[in-house]
Formats: C-alpha cells, sequence, structure tokens
C-alpha cells in the first residue's frame, strides 16, 4: 500500500538508472553525449592567452546568453595576467573556481550527470586536461515572459501580478512578499526526459514539517517521462484519483500563494507551469478568493453565503424541477402548474429527456467556447444559448420552464471560484437530476446524502475534505467558514493544520 493507502501499481519495466550516464568525466564523454545535436558547441580555450594552457569548453547556443558568457568567462580567461602567471593548471583551476573568473555562481562538478544537466540548463562547462573535475558557470539566458496582471483570478483590491512559468521567477516574487527567513524552498528534479524542476515551499517556524515531508516523497516516488501539464502533477500528488472532485487548491496569484502559507499550508511550484498548489485541500479553499480579504467582513460573508447557496442551486435545481413535475406537483403553485402543463402540452419528449439534454448541450456550448479562439468562442456562445434555445422553445422540442431552469443552474455553477471543483458539482447534477427523475425528491435526498457521503470519504493529506464542516478529530475550526468573522478578531490558525505556532496576530 502507498503512504495513503492507495495501492501500489505493479512496477513496470526498465526501472530508473542511475547514475544516467557512466563513464569518464572527459570532455570527449560529454561531447557523445550529446552527438548529432545542431546546438550543442565546443571550443578550446587558452587560459591568459598561453597555447600550452588548453581548456575545452563546452555549452548548449540558445540555452546560453551570448553576453554573459562572452564578458563574465571567455575574456577574463583569455586576458587573465593570474592565470597565465599560476604555477599549473591546478593552481589556474582553483583561481576560477574561487572567483578569477566574473561569474557570480560558479559549482564544481565530479559526475557525467552534474556536467549534462548543467549544460542543459545554460550553464558553460569548463574540462582541465587531466583533471576528474569540471567547473561549471552560471551562463544561462533569462528569456521568460514578463510579470503579468492575473488573467483567471481577477481582483479589484488586489495585487497585479501573476506567476509565470519560470520557477525561479515565481520563488522570487512569492520571497518579496514573505521575508521571513525561516521560509524553506526544497527542490526536486521530476521526469526522466524532462527533469523539470518542482519546489516545495513552507514556513519552518509555522508549518507542520511532517506535512512538508510526506509532500516531499509523494513528489520523490513521481516517476514519470515528462512533467510537462498540470495534470502529471496533480495526479500523482494526490491520494485519489477515483473522484471527479479536485483534492489540490492552485492559484495563478502570488499574493494567494503567500496567504496559504502563512496560514500553515505547505506549497509546491513546477517550473513551466504558471501557478502554484497548496496543501491540504479543504472544502471551503475551493469557495475562497483574493477578494474576501481586500473587502469588509459583512460583503465577504454576503458573497460567501451567495456561493454556497449557488452551488446548492446547480446542484439540485434540475432534479427537484424534474421531481416536483413528475411525482410531486403539489408543491408548484396551482398557476405555474398550470402554465408548465400548457408550455409542454405540445413537447414530444419527456421531462427527464428535456432536462438532461438541455444540460448536456450547455456543456457543448462550454465546451466549444473554451476550446475555439476567443473572438469565435463568444459568437459560438451566444448563437447557442439565444438563437438556438429560443428557437427550440418556439418549434416546441423544449418547454420555456426547462430552458430557464438549466440556464439558472448553469449560471449559478460559474460563481465557484474553482472551476475545477464546478466541474465536479456538473457531473453529480446529472446524477441528481436521474435520482429525482427516478424516485422522486426522495430520490434526490438519497442522491444529495451519497454525495455527502462520497465527499466525506475524501482526505487530504491527513486532514477532512469536508472542512471546516467536519470535525478534525473532534477539533473545531477556528476563523470562518461561511460567514467569515471580522480579521482582527481571527487570532489562530486552523487547529486541523497542527502548525507550530497557531497564534498569527496579537
Amino acid at each position: 500500500m502507498g503512504i495513503f493507502g492507495r495501492k501500489e501499481p505493479v512496477p513496470p519495466p526498465h526501472p530508473r538508472r542511475e547514475p544516467r550516464f557512466d563513464g569518464p568525466l572527459t570532455a570527449e564523454n560529454v561531447a557523445g553525449i550529446f552527438e548529432n545535436c545542431a546546438d550543442f558547441s565546443r571550443r578550446t580555450l587558452y587560459l591568459g592567452g598561453d597555447p600550452r594552457r588548453a581548456v575545452e569548453a563546452l555549452f548548449i547556443t540558445g540555452q546560453v546568453r551570448n553576453e554573459r558568457a562572452s564578458d563574465y568567462v571567455l575574456r577574463p580567461l583569455a586576458q587573465s595576467q593570474a592565470l597565465r602567471e599560476a604555477a599549473d593548471m591546478d593552481a589556474a583551476f582553483d583561481l576560477m573556481a574561487k572567483g578569477e573568473l566574473y561569474s557570480l555562481a560558479v559549482s564544481v562538478r565530479d559526475t557525467v550527470d552534474q556536467v549534462v544537466f548543467d549544460l542543459v540548463n545554460g550553464w558553460l562547462a569548463l574540462f582541465f586536461p587531466g583533471k576528474e573535475q569540471v567547473l561549471t558557470f552560471m551562463t544561462a539566458t533569462e528569456e521568460k515572459r514578463s510579470v503579468s496582471a492575473p488573467d483567471n483570478e481577477p481582483d479589484v483590491k488586489g495585487a497585479r501580478d501573476a506567476f509565470v512559468e519560470s520557477v525561479r521567477t515565481n520563488t522570487s516574487l512569492v520571497r518579496r512578499r514573505l521575508r521571513s527567513p525561516g521560509l524553506r524552498v526544497k527542490e526536486q528534479l521530476v521526469g526522466r526526459q524532462s527533469v523539470t524542476p518542482v519546489d516545495v515551499l513552507y514556513l519552518e517556524d509555522i508549518a507542520d514539517e511532517g506535512l512538508a515531508s510526506r509532500i516531499e516523497e509523494q513528489i520523490r516516488k513521481i516517476d514519470i517521462d515528462a512533467m510537462l501539464m498540470t495534470g502529471n502533477f496533480e495526479q500523482y500528488i494526490v491520494p485519489e484519483t477515483s473522484t471527479a472532485f479536485p483534492l489540490t487548491v492552485y492559484t495563478e496569484r502570488p499574493d494567494r500563494f503567500c496567504a496559504g502559507l502563512a496560514e500553515g499550508r505547505v506549497g509546491v511550484l513546477v517550473d513551466g507551469i504558471p501557478m502554484g498548489w497548496l496543501f491540504p485541500a479543504t472544502l471551503d479553499s475551493f469557495f475562497r478568493t483574493g477578494q474576501d480579504r481586500s473587502t469588509g467582513w459583512v460583503l465577504a460573508s454576503v458573497l460567501s453565503v451567495l456561493r454556497y447557496a449557488c452551488m446548492l442551486i446547480t446542484l439540485f435545481l434540475p432534479g427537484l424541477y424534474v421531481g416536483a413535475v413528475l411525482y410531486h406537483p403539489e408543491l408548484i403553485p396551482v398557476k405555474l402548474m398550470l402554465s408548465i402543463i400548457s408550455a409542454k402540452a405540445d413537447v414530444p419528449f419527456s421531462t427527464l429527456l428535456e432536462v438532461l439534454v438541455m444540460l448536456a448541450a450547455f456543456e457543448v456550448l462550454q465546451e466549444a467556447g473554451l476550446r475555439l479562439p476567443a473572438s469565435v468562442g463568444q459568437t459560438v456562445s451566444i448563437l447557442g444559448g439565444l438563437v438556438v434555445g429560443s428557437a427550440a422553445v418556439e418549434a416546441k422540442l423544449i418547454s420555456p420552464a426547462v430552458l430557464v431552469v438549466v440556464a439558472i443552474a448553469g449560471i449559478a455553477g460559474y460563481t465557484a471560484p474553482s472551476q475545477d471543483f464546478a466541474g465536479g458539482l456538473r457531473i453529480w447534477r446529472f446524477l441528481i437530476t436521474v435520482a429525482a427523475a427516478v424516485f422522486g425528491l426522495i430520490g434526490l435526498t438519497l442522491a444529495g446524502f451519497a454525495l455527502v457521503y462520497r465527499l466525506a470519504g475524501l482526505e487530504s493529506f491527513g486532514v477532512a475534505y469536508l472542512t471546516p464542516f467536519a470535525s478534525n478529530a473532534g477539533k473545531p475550526r477556528e476563523g470562518h467558514a461561511v460567514i467569515r468573522e471580522p480579521l482582527p478578531d481571527v487570532k489562530v490558525r486552523p487547529e486541523y493544520l497542527k502548525t507550530k505556532n497557531r497564534r498569527n496576530q496579537g
């Protein structure tokens, strides 16, 4: 069994090879690894301009910034009088390792693996004849997308920066907000082919180090070829994959990410992915926004109640309509019931089929709008929602009441800040609707109980998924659940995070 009770899969063939590259640490051996690579370059250089003191420089064009390599390594190497007067090559090696060249970062490498991955990351390697060690200098290019405003998590009163694809830029955005020396950034390389840096971040004097260790161990166990997409990380880090609801909280906002770290959570940043993850994930995490802490507690509480109410509406409204029309018409006011009967008189399909087809059509329109270019997607959504919907009602294919119910349920689902969580709600909406069509309101109630039972069985790194609505070892949750307390009144961090220091303000 795995660390979280998940059954371990049968190990596939060809286990990871360590070290990846065999053979002596020589320029010829490393050059052979990059054979037939058009961007691999190799040059012979003379220390201090002395032809008797030759070294081999290896680098990958495109990964290296030319100006940095020329000005900080090659020029001082060729012009240095100290290197020309060095007693021997060992003395020259020591001089360069201790700062004779102008590179800020220099490393002494003694394995082929270390040198190969330094080259891939944009470093320049110097090989000395007869020396069993290699000097590598940080000359990597810093070309990347500039920091811009967040696209998917707007906040009227919040910061205007968002994570980018560079993990080093992202850690710097975190450190600019959390200047505590206790901020720990631990890195691992994941992916046999991508060799992607994955950083685990937490505040050492606040977060539970046991939680951080478990996350690090789970990341260490990820054995895939390439970590290039969010799913490559999320589906390997979570304790259970057979659920429609997300077990990870992600954000593209550094301020929200830092707020989670200050609360006592553990964060993860992956190079190449412009977002961060926070653990553990609990139900209330998916209904929070950065704006909740930027506005007064009254407005934040009202908006929070609205989100939870919309969650219930998007889940149960279609099923409630189907159950009431088919089994409990006495629950519907007489005038409204007569209107529904009159509108449905010429519709050839059953109420259940109408609702399911409209729900499916709503999903199709949403998917089409997401996959098409922005301008075309908006046009498709407008045409599908207005023109096709109105035409279907006029053609007596569906009743107006069904169109209104499905539209209200669909729009209510968009109020959830987490679209992954909203996707899980949409799947359960179909199941609840079918249950209501089979057993009426009793089926609706039983389906609701089944949903709660399913959520109650989920955990995220030892924390109940239904927190703060479920207790953790009988301990209540401080702070706010649906109604947010005034921030000055929240004196301690949540008990379920098991933080070292629970007090967060005086």
